[in-house]
Parts: structure tokens; sequence; C-alpha cells
């Protein structure tokens, strides 16, 4: 291996037959060394793999790059044209496609690096990630009260984007942290049942909380999920503290019960304890999650909506995603797509959104049929902005591609462009980028797409549409042209000599080269 063997990190774990000696230096992980199965962007702008990634943030490491500077590992986001550009480099030079490194040894390399670097560590809260999201117009996103009497119909909200890192202009992709079942504001009836919260300092708090959490009195845990989900949502500084085993413990317990406000009000301090970065982890490995899943599927309706919102704030956090999928969060997200309450369908499809960054859970959302669902949603034009975004995610894979172009995705893509039945240029943005992302490394797309009549519409996107857009159609355009001209034939000439059934040859170039027709290749 070469172009990276200065690197102190510099670690093989291919066969010098799949890893060539020139590999460009750009597409070699700067921590594992190895050519990039899976590059993401961190929030400082370098592109990892993204198992050394997981493995700096799961050691707390922050490793010292080769030209002396720190990488952000806060949000960490696919860099589809990375990847993308590694593939093609990879088919172009005969190589291998890379694979993704074994967790264990990169876990060895890094805490060798650990080793000769200090016993440095890094701590994020929830503001530093969003001072490290780039300041994008913001999106507005229904947001619902946790108030502890019954809510108005009334909604406010803001929210933060993020846009993926990549070589080409990227679709905005939200990043909101606030799931719509929590807000800031409160009622009036809400500070008349807010329990006079002064206590001091936080140990009396905690204590009298799990006092009444833990009785055996109905009456008393009323009173004590009030009081904590008052403090929770008041008091931002108190809900790390309020974190605690024994509180998790407590809430667990009390999010089965068969009492609606104990129900209620145990999923909604659930949300407001997951605001903060720090406790997402902590609340997943404390086992709410399973209860939080059986609430989606048969709570109350308002803890249904709770229920959908701390899924969706759990599933922010990069090192929950695998587990939110497999305790067997998907189904039920997906089924909740269809919610009478418009709060549990915004959440739960930013819930999916989140979670489908995740490969493993790309691939079970395949085979639970998710792809026809997501599809009928955005042709509907409900919840089409978040059906998209998750479309994006799911085209990002190539299980997710093919059962996206099984599912006639870019006759419906195309025919909404068309139709300019899309209700925002955001929206068209990101049904653009899904039909980008489609036409990857696909020769059946170009087929798919010269039925949908395509070019037409893709045109016009590149003469009116956005600067995102227009970008992409740009592209794709490009790429369709791209075997036409490579088989350019003099069709005027043909048709006058009235040789259509006669074999047709390239024009131009050393020889001719015989070609089967103007459409030769096999979908």
């Amino acid at each position: 291996m070469g172009g990276n063997g200065k690197h102190r990190w510099k670690i093989s774990f291919r066969s010098s037959s799949s890893m060539p000696k020139q590999s460009p230096k750009e597409f070699m992980c700067p921590i594992s060394g190895s050519l990039m199965a899976d590059p993401v962007v961190v929030a400082s702008g370098q592109t990892f793999e993204r198992i050394s990634v997981q493995v700096c943030r799961n050691l707390a490491f922050v490793p010292v790059l080769g030209d002396g500077s720190r990488p952000d590992f806060t949000v960490v986001i696919p860099n589809l044209a990375m990847k993308s550009a590694i593939l093609n480099w990879c088919a172009a030079s005969r190589v291998d496609r890379p694979t993704e490194p074994e967790y264990g040894s990169v876990e060895t390399l890094v805490r060798a690096a650990m080793g000769s670097d200090g016993d440095d560590r890094f701590e994020t809260s929830e503001k530093e990630l969003l001072r490290a999201v780039p300041g994008n117009p913001p999106v507005m996103f229904s947001h619902a009260a946790t108030e502890v009497n019954h809510r108005p119909n009334h909604f406010y909200s803001s929210s933060s984007e993020e846009s993926v890192i990549a070589a080409v202009p990227a679709t905005p992709l939200p990043l909101t942290t606030r799931p719509s079942c929590y807000s800031s504001f409160s009622s009036s009836s809400d500070e008349a049942l807010s329990l006079a919260v002064t206590l001091d300092p936080i140990s009396s708090e905690e204590e009298e909380i799990l006092g009444k959490l833990k009785s055996s009195e109905v009456h008393e845990q009323e009173e004590g999920l009030i009081l904590l989900r008052t403090i929770t949502r008041t008091k931002e500084d108190l809900r790390v503290s309020l974190c605690t085993p024994g509180v998790l413990s407590a809430l667990r317990l009390l999010l089965n019960s068969r009492y609606g406000v104990v129900q209620t009000n145990a999923v909604a301090s659930v949300v407001n304890l997951s605001l903060e970065k720090p406790n997402k982890a902590k609340i997943v490995r404390s086992g709410i999650v399973p209860p939080l899943i059986d609430l989606l599927k048969g709570g109350l309706p308002e803890s249904q909506e709770h229920a959908a919102g701390a899924l969706f704030s759990l599933a922010i956090e990069d090192n929950n995603k695998t587990a939110i999928g497999v305790m067997g969060a998907l189904p039920p997200l997906l089924h909740s797509l269809r919610s009478e309450s418009e709060r549990t369908r915004h959440d739960s499809a930013l819930a999916l959104y989140h979670l489908s960054l995740d490969q493993s859970n790309r691939v079970k959302l395949v085979k639970l049929g998710a792809i026809p669902t997501l599809l009928a949603m955005v042709k509907s034009g409900d919840l089409a902005s978040r059906a998209l975004l998750i479309l994006c995610n799911m085209a990002a894979s190539g299980d997710g591609r093919s059962a996206m172009l099984d599912a006639n995705a870019v006759d419906c893509l195309v025919g909404l462009l068309r139709g300019k039945e899309l209700d925002s240029e955001s929206t068209q943005e990101n049904c653009v980028a899904v039909l980008y992302l489609l036409s990857h490394g696909s020769m059946r797309f170009k087929g798919l797409a010269r039925e949908a009549r395509a070019v037409e519409v893709l045109r016009e996107v590149e003469e009116r549409g956005s600067g995102r857009a227009r970008e992409k159609a740009k592209r794709m355009l490009q790429m369709m042209r791209g075997r036409d001209e490579e088989e350019e034939v003099d069709w005027e000439g043909v048709l006058e000599s009235g040789a259509l059934s006669q074999p047709r040859y390239r024009v131009g170039g050393a020889g001719k080269q015989h070609i089967h027709g103007a459409y030769s290749t096999e979908f």
C-alpha cells in the first residue's frame, strides 16, 4: 500500500491483490489507512471510514491527524459522493470493492494511538452539536407542547438543518433536535400544576421524585411524574443530573402503567430527558426503548405521540441507531406513518430518517416493504418532504436502489417533477436528489428514465430549478447522454440510404465497431 505510507495509524485490512499500490490518498481513511467502504463526513469536514469514527467515539478519543488538527465527531453524515467516486475508481482500476474493516482491528489500532497521544477525551453538548450545523434557512416543523393537560391544536417550531458535505452540491437534510411533542412554551394551566418546583439541592429533587415514582399509590406516582415532567421542561440544566439509573428504572416500569395520566406523563418525561445529548445513550441502555415501542403500538393517542417523539430524539445519536432498529422499532414506526395524529406521523417520519442513516436499518426497511409505502406517501403529498428524505437514505445503498427501481420509483418521481405537484423548492430538490442517487452505477436507470421521458423534465429543472437541483439534473443528463454520444450514429445518412436493417457503425475514431442498435443495452 502506498500514497499513505507515512501515516502513523496505517494498517492494511485487505490483501495486496485488492489494495493497489497507487490508491488515491483522498480515498484512504486517515485512521485505518484502508480504502474506505463506508465513508462519512464529520462536523470538522474530514472524511473517515464509519467504523473508525464509531471506535473513536466509543473510546472517547479524538486523534491528532497528519496536519496537526483534531476532527470533530459530533456530527456524522454519509459521504455519498466520495463513496461513488471510490467505487468508480475501483471499477476503472479493476480493483475489488473495499469492505469494511473489522471493529476489533480498528479498535486495536486506535488504542495504540491513544497510548501515544495521552488521555485526551472529548465531550459534546446538544448546543455544540447545533453550532456545528451550517446556518441554512430553518425548515418549519410542527411542534406540540408537553403540557400536563390537553394541548392546543396550534404548533410552534424552529429547527436546524444539516447539509451532506460532498464533492457536488448536496440536498439539505433537516436535523431537528426537538420532537414535535416538546415545546419550551408552557400554558397557564400547566404553570398552575408546576407544584412550585423550587427544591434545592438537586439531590433533594431526585430523592423526592424517586420517592413518589416508586410509591405504590397511583396519585403519588402522578405527582412525581408531573414534578419530573415540569422540571425537565423548564430547567434544562437539570436534565442531565436527573437522568440517573434510579429515575430511568422507575420510568421504565411506569411506562407500562394502565393509568392514562401515569403513562402519558412518564413517556413525556422520557422525551424531555432525551433532549440532552449525554442522556441519549443512557436512556437506550436503560431498557426504555422496548416499552416505548409497545406504547407506539398500542398506547393512548397522546402516549403514542410522545413515544414517536422519544424514538426520534434517541435516534439522532449515532450509537443508538443500530440498537433501536434491532429492538424492533422499525415496523411500528412505519405503521405510525398512517396515524391519525399529525404529530405522530411527523416524528415517526423523522425517526425513520435518522434510523435509515444506518445500513443495517436500511436493509431491514427494504425487507419490511418500506419503499412502496414511502413512494405512496410522496405521490399522495402526505409528508412528501419527509418521505423523500428517507428515500434519499435508502437510495444510498445497493439494496435500496434495487428495491426503488423495482417499485417504479423513477416514473413516480419524474411524474411529480413534470406535474409540478411538489409543495416547495426544497421538496423539488429532494426529489431530484433521489433520482440522482438512483442513477449512480445503474444502467437500468437509463432505460427506466427513457421510458418515463425524464430527459425533458430534467432539462427544465436544469434551466429553471434551484441551484442544487440544477446541478444534479445537469449531471444526470450528462450521464444519460454519455453512452449515446459514444455510440453516435449518422441517422440522417442511414435514413437516406434506407439501410435501417443493416449493421450500424460508430462514426469517427480508428476503425468501425459493430453496434446492434440505438438501444443495445439490455435492462
